[in-house]
This record gives C-alpha cells, sequence and structure tokens, in this order.
C-alpha cells in the first residue's frame, strides 16, 4: 500500500512477461505506456490481466504462500542451509518482529491494484472497441474480482485486518494510508463480490487451451473460493453448496470423457469406481506395485482433472526462457542443494514408525503414497521435502515396505504447478463443514442426528484417503476406520489429520491451525502443534500463544512507517534496536 503510483501506467505493467508456456501467458506488454496511448483495445485489457497472474507467479509471491502457510506448523524445520535466510530462521524460531522480510505484502496489494485498475478501465475498453464484447467484459471483471479476492483472502488469513479498498491508486495525490478494515468485514465483501460475478466467469475454456481450465479463473475457482470462504465463515449449510457445486461440475466433465472414450479406464474400471466412489479424482495407473504418475499428473504436468486453480508454469522453463517456480527450488530444495526447509521430525517419525503415528493412519502399514511423496523417508536427517520439488516418484509397492526413488528438478528448472484450489481440498473443506454441523454428546438422540451427516463426511474423507494406498484391490482392513457411534470429536479429528496428509506442503496447515483456533475461541490446537516444532521451546510457545493475536503475523515496520492509521499487532515486537532470541 506504501507504494506510490504515478499517471503512468508503466507501475502496473511490468513484470507481465513473466509468464508460462500458453499464449495468453506469454503475452509481454510495453514497459511504459502512456494512459492517452493505453485503454484503448481488448489487448490492452488482456496484458494487464496477464501482468496480474505474472506477478501471482513470482517468488515473491508463492515464497509467502508457503511461509505464510506452513513454516510456524509442525510440518517444516530448519534446514542445512537457514543460515542463508535469517528471516526464515527467526520465524521458524518464533522470533518474529515487524522488521522481518516476510511480513512484507507489496506485492499481493499490486496484484489487487492492477485487478482495480482492470475494473476502473475495462468498461471505457468496451466502449471503444467492438470486438471486446460485453460477454467478454462481464468475464473479464469476474477474472480479475476473483484474484483480487484471493489476494484479500491470504491477507486477512495472515494478519487478521488489513487496509482493503476496490479503487485503483494510479495518482500520488489519491490518499493511500487507509486504516486496516476488520477481518469479517473484508470476508464479508469478499463473498458478497464473488457471487456477484459468480456466473459471469468462464465455464469451460476450450479444448485446445488445456492449460486454461486450471491457469486462469473459471465458475469453478470462484466457487471453491466461496466454499473455503464461507468455511471461514461459519455458514456450513453454504460451504456444503459451493463444495458440491464444483463436485458436480467435475463429475459431469468426467461423464463426458468418458463418453468420448469408453474405454478411459480400460479394465480397471471396477477397480476405480470402488475406490473413487464416482468422484473424479486423479489415480495411479493399478498395476499393483509402482505408483507416483498421480504426483506427475497433478503437480508435474499440471492442469490435471481434479486441479481446480493453479499458477502455471512452463515445462521447461530454461529452455523457454520463461519463469520457473523459484520460491520451490529455495524452499524445498533441487538435485544438487538442500532446501531452506526440511520436513519436521513428526513428519519424519510417522514414516519410520508402524504404530502410534501423529499424522498418517497406523492401518496402512506403509502403503499410504503420500508418506513417500510429501519427503523422502531413506534419509534419517535433514530429510528433503520432495513434494513439489521432485519432478517424479517412483514408488514400488511389491510388499508391504514400499520404496521411493525420486528426480529432482534441477536448479533452475522447477516447473512445478502451484496448487491453490483442488478437488480433494473442496470435498475436505466439504467433510469440515458436516462435521461442524453435528452436535456434541452420545445420546441415542444426537447419535441420530449426526448419523447422516457423519456417513457423508467420511465418504469424502475415506475417498481421498483410499485413493492413495498402494495397492491394487482394497480390503476394508486397507481403509480408514469409524467406530459405530463415533462423535463429532472422533470425525472431525479425521477429518483434520486427513487434510495434513493430503495437502502437507501446499500452504494449507498454518491456515487450518488459525480457523480452527478461531472458530474454536482458543488457541489450545495451534500451541499442540507448534509445540511438536524442533525450533522452538515447547513453554515458550505455550506462553506466547496464549493470546489470539499471536496466530496472526506482525504489520511490516516499513508500512507502520508511511500509514499511521495502521495498529501494531500487540503480540509482536518492532524489532528496531533489539535483539531477541527465543530459541
Amino acid at each position: 500500500m506504501k507504494t506510490r503510483y504515478n499517471k503512468i501506467i508503466c507501475a502496473i505493467c511490468v513484470a507481465c512477461g513473466l509468464m508460462s508456456c500458453s499464449d495468453f501467458l506469454d503475452l509481454k506488454p510495453q514497459s511504459e505506456i502512456i494512459f492517452e496511448d493505453f485503454w484503448n483495445e481488448k489487448a490492452d485489457v488482456d496484458n494487464i490481466v496477464t501482468g496480474c497472474y505474472s506477478l501471482m507467479q513470482s517468488q515473491n509471491v508463492i515464497s509467502r504462500m508457503i511461509i505464510w502457510g506452513e513454516a510456524r506448523s509442525e510440518h517444516v524445520q530448519a534446514g542445512p542451509n537457514i543460515t542463508n535466510d535469517a528471516h526464515l530462521h527467526n520465524i521458524l524460531k518464533e522470533n518474529i518482529t515487524a522488521m522481518n522480510n516476510y511480513t512484507t505484502w507489496d506485492s499481493f496489494y499490486e496484484v489487487i491494484n492492477r485487478c482495480n485498475t482492470v475494473l476502473k478501465y475495462a468498461p471505457m475498453v468496451a466502449e471503444k472497441d467492438p470486438a471486446y464484447t460485453q460477454s467478454d467484459l462481464k468475464a473479464t471483471i469476474a477474472e480479475v474480482t476473483a484474484l483480487r479476492s484471493l489476494c484479500y483472502f491470504y491477507l486477512i488469513r495472515t494478519f487478521r485486518d488489513v487496509p482493503f479498498s476496490r479503487e485503483a491508486f494510479t495518482d500520488d495525490d489519491q490518499k493511500m494510508d487507509l486504516e486496516a478494515t476488520p477481518f469479517d468485514e473484508v470476508l464479508d465483501n469478499l463473498i458478497a463480490d464473488l457471487e456477484a460475478v459468480e456466473n459471469d466467469a468462464v465455464t469451460r475454456y476450450p479444448e485446445k487451451k488445456p492449460r486454461y481450465q486450471a491457469g486462469r479463473i473459471t465458475q469453478d475457482a470462484i466457487r471453491a473460493m466461496l466454499c473455503d470462504m464461507y468455511l471461514w465463515k461459519g455458514d456450513y449449510d453454504k460451504c456444503i453448496d459451493y463444495a458440491e457445486k464444483v463436485i458436480d461440475h467435475k463429475k459431469a466433465i468426467e461423464k463426458e470423457e468418458r463418453e468420448k472414450n469408453k474405454n478411459l479406464y480400460g479394465s480397471n474400471e471396477s477397480l476405480l469406481e470402488k475406490r473413487l466412489n464416482g468422484y473424479p479424482l486423479v489415480n495411479d495407473e493399478l498395476n499393483g506395485t509402482n505408483y507416483g504418475k498421480a504426483y506427475e499428473s497433478i503437480f508435474v504436468k499440471g492442469a490435471s482433472k481434479e486441479s481446480i486453480f493453479e499458477l502455471n508454469f512452463d515445462e521447461s522453463p530454461k529452455t523457454s526462457g520463461m519463469l520457473s517456480n523459484k520460491a520451490i527450488t529455495s524452499l524445498y530444495g533441487h538435485s544438487n542443494g538442500d532446501g531452506l526447509l526440511v520436513a519436521s521430525k513428526i513428519v519424519q517419525e510417522d514414516i519410520e514408525l508402524n504404530s502410534g503415528r501423529k499424522i498418517f493412519d497406523d492401518k496402512n502399514k506403509r502403503l499410504d503414497a503420500r508418506l513417500y511423496l510429501n519427503c523422502d523417508g531413506t534419509k534419517t536427517s535433514n530429510v528433503p521435502i520432495e513434494k513439489l520439488s521432485a519432478s517424479s516418484i517412483d514408488i514400488k509397492a511389491s510388499n508391504a515396505s514400499p520404496t521411493a526413488t525420486y528426480k529432482k528438478y534441477l536448479d533452475g528448472e522447477n516447473s512445478s504447478q502451484w496448487i491453490i484450489y483442488r478437488l480433494s481440498d473442496v470435498m475436505l473443506m466439504e467433510a469440515e463443514a458436516y462435521c461442524e454441523k453435528m452436535q456434541e454428546g452420545s445420546t441415542q438422540e444426537v447419535l441420530d442426528y449426526n448419523e447422516p451427516l457423519i456417513k457423508k463426511a467420511f465418504e469424502l474423507t475415506n475417498v481421498v484417503n483410499k485413493r492413495s494406498i498402494c495397492k491394487k484391490e482394497l480390503a476394508a482392513s486397507d481403509t480408514l476406520q469409524l467406530n459405530t457411534g463415533a462423535t463429532k470429536a472422533q470425525m472431525s479429528e479425521l477429518v483434520k489429520r486427513e487434510r495434513q496428509r493430503e495437502l502437507m506442503y501446499e500452504g494449507k496447515r498454518w491456515y487450518d491451525l488459525v480457523r480452527y483456533a478461531m472458530r474454536a475461541g482458543s488457541t489450545n490446537e495451534i500451541i499442540s502443534a507448534a509445540s511438536k516444532r524442533d525450533d522452538v521451546n515447547a513453554g515458550f510457545v505455550a506462553n506466547f500463544f496464549k493470546k489470539m493475536d499471536a496466530i496472526f503475523w506482525p504489520y511490516n515496520l516499513e508500512e507502520l512507517k508511511v500509514n499511521r492509521n495502521l495498529v501494531p499487532n500487540p503480540a509482536f515486537s518492532s524489532g528496531e534496536n533489539e535483539s531477541m532470541d527465543k530459541s
């Protein structure tokens, strides 16, 4: 917000060339465009929309999505190269001050301002250019409204109350030192904005542009965001409604593909139906021994049938000259070097243990593919994070103790897709909503009320779990189990652990913990999770997280200096003129 925008539109055009392989994402605007020469035709609008996606692909943005969503959770700890990033090291030690570099939010607000600028000037272009139709305009408005809303959603989940504006800042004379708008008010505004444009968004892009389906905003992307936002708001019926809209559309597409290709799944048709129960998740080739193809389809190739919205990267960035996923390379490593972060001891122990696991289920006897997809369990220290940093993972599961072989991306060549929403995420959000609709207690009346809700929540959760089991044919003993008369607490715990297993290292865990804390009005679950980390003292964590303020992040000191209307988070120091070490 502190950045001053002048009257030259270059402030919102810079870096638009940093995109992936598709023709839309290859658009490269001019570096400086005088206002009078701009906003005349459809291509001008497309260039700025391209710039929104371009900036979201940047290392600055994706690294924050990862660090804000994972670094304070129990999933990660400091890697051997952490001394190269003192700011991240301090986050891992829960020694966060307002001077920490990762408390800056300028790139998110730049995306927001680009979106606001399109919303301000695109209608003018529609009046000038006959090729830019009203339906085109509505689709553009829906697209940038969604991108703006997504950025604000990241900001409020991270900082709680943030400056909120729908105004385009294009002039130095405009007032930009806005007060922070409360979390709930921002959330309500985002929901209203998205629902206003939901039906104007593109439903599906042409088949000849497959990367568009997940690489650009669609109706499914907006509905996934609304599902997520309503979950945070505590409106569980609306959360379920939007989840069902996404799932139903994905099922319709799957049905269409099956009708085109009657032998789509060949001899495995019945096995997949039993495993996936009609949900169109990506599944491994069911040969009974080798697994990992699903990982490649979802995270490496991208635009998989279960992906809803992802930030696309070109499959050969060094050859094409396009942007690679530098955030993953830096944080999770590459073929010739470790990342700044490695898998935590609690994750490693789950691989080593046969019983008493903290995250994974004991029943599967190490047959859950995600034990191997998330990190390299063959290492005994500095366990590398493999998800997103590996270009292929081959799991051989011919016996009860599978082995995995990893091929890491080369430095500068990581092309993994950064997935913001995929179908399994939406399914588990819906399952969580069903859990929250349940009643507490174990009387017969409560059990009868909860039974259909538990049944639906368990179905969604169990399907996500079953697709990850490294066996060709599944027996009842291979899948999740729920005792007769299960309570709300038991089902909720099952869903929470499945989200951990499924979405680990995808920038989700800390936000889940924050949502649980806000819902319960208690930080106990965060204290329990954070105290498992090697980088902090459990006693310090228990004391620090007593107050809800501590689960959010401090405003950056430079923002506080230029915007005197921001009130600092009282849980954090400014970091000026002091040296703190809470390790």
